[in-house]
This record gives structure tokens, sequence and C-alpha cells, in this order.
């Protein structure tokens, strides 16, 4: 939306949904969500609000058990979608049932790791042990938001990048500071980054 409204949901009494400006509808017939997607665009300017173009779409999020054949379906695209730094997707869980699944979407992992190197090459000739200690913040940060349940392959990925691009910026501070995996696991002894964690665990209401 072009202007933010501070939107609450109710569902049920005592339960309160944080305010958001990001909204996701959820339809089981495809006809229904077609009908709300061409009158929202009319309800919402009669408030002087407006949906943006690009970020307003229809999604087919059918469960995998449930999609018709693919020569019946009109969007042939990934049955997933991005939503807050998150690719949403179906997948098995340990049972064997079909659940929604979240993971860092692939512009977002890019775009931190492209923060993360800049960061490292702007600083490489500062003091280790006060690179480490920013670095640990930031990777304390980024498992903070995306240390979900379901995502830790993503995470752990991130933390490995992390000190990819940190041991490649060291090594650029002289001609002999070249890190080798000998000198690069006696850094991380030294001067450690913290592991990939789930901060929020899933757990159902």
């Amino acid at each position: 939306m072009r202007r933010e409204l501070h939107v609450r949901f109710w569902e049920g009494p005592g339960v309160r949904f944080p305010r958001a400006t990001r909204l996701v509808l959820a339809f089981s017939h495809e006809e229904d969500a077609r009908r709300v997607l061409a009158v929202l665009p009319k309800r919402f300017g009669k408030y002087g609000l407006a949906l943006h173009p690009d970020k307003t779409r229809l999604v087919e999020f059918r469960r995998p058990d449930r999609r018709p054949p693919p020569e019946d379906r009109s969007d042939r695209g990934p049955n997933t979608f991005d939503l807050l730094g998150f690719t949403h997707y179906w997948g098995l869980s340990r049972r064997g049932r079909w659940v929604v699944k979240q993971k860092t979407a692939s512009d977002r992992f890019r775009r931190a790791l492209k923060r993360i190197a800049e960061w490292c090459r702007q600083h490489r000739h500062q003091a280790i042990g006060e690179q480490q200690r920013s670095l640990s913040q930031k990777l304390r940060g980024h498992f903070g938001y995306f240390g979900i349940t379901g995502n830790s392959e993503a995470i752990s990925r991130f933390r490995e990048r992390v000190i990819g691009i940190w041991c490649k910026w060291l090594g650029r501070r002289s001609q002999r500071a070249r890190i080798n995996w000998d000198r690069r696991h006696m850094l991380l002894e030294r001067y450690p980054l913290p592991l990939a964690r789930v901060a929020r665990p899933y757990s159902p209401a």
C-alpha cells in the first residue's frame, strides 16, 4: 500500500495479531479470490489507499496432493510465494504430512551477504577482535529473524558464507596475510562466531 495503515486482526476473543501493512488472504476457491481481488482496489480507494501494483497478485498455493494436473492449470508457475524475507512453500513434515514451510528468500540471502562483504572490505584493517564482535552481532541479528523452524539449513549456510567472506578480506590486509584452512581453523578457535540456531521454534497453538 502506498499509505501505511495500521490494521489489527481478531480471531476469536482475546487473540490479537500484530499491526501489518502486508496482507495475505487465503481462499479455498479460486473464484472467490478473483472476486475479492477485483473489489479490493475500489474499497481501498474509498479511504485514500491503493494496492501496490507490483506486490499485489494472485498465487496458486494449493497443497501439492490437491493440485490439478498440469494440463488443467492456468498458472504453471512455482507453488511458492515470498513475503517478509521468506519463501513460503509446501513440504512434508516428519510425520509425512503436507505443511507450509518457510526458508530465507534467495534475494534476501544475497543482499545480506553483499552487505556483509562490503562491511568486511571497509573494516578489514580493524582489529580482529573488534571485527569478531561486530560480525557476531550481525549474525545474531540474522539468526534472530531468520532462525525459524525449518530454516536451519539456510542460516547455517549463511554463517559459513560469512566466515568465507571474512577470511577473504582478512587475507587482503597484506601480501602475507593469506588465510588457508589451517589458519582459518585457528582464527575461529580464537575468535569464534556464534553458531546458527533456531531462535523462534514453532509452537502449535
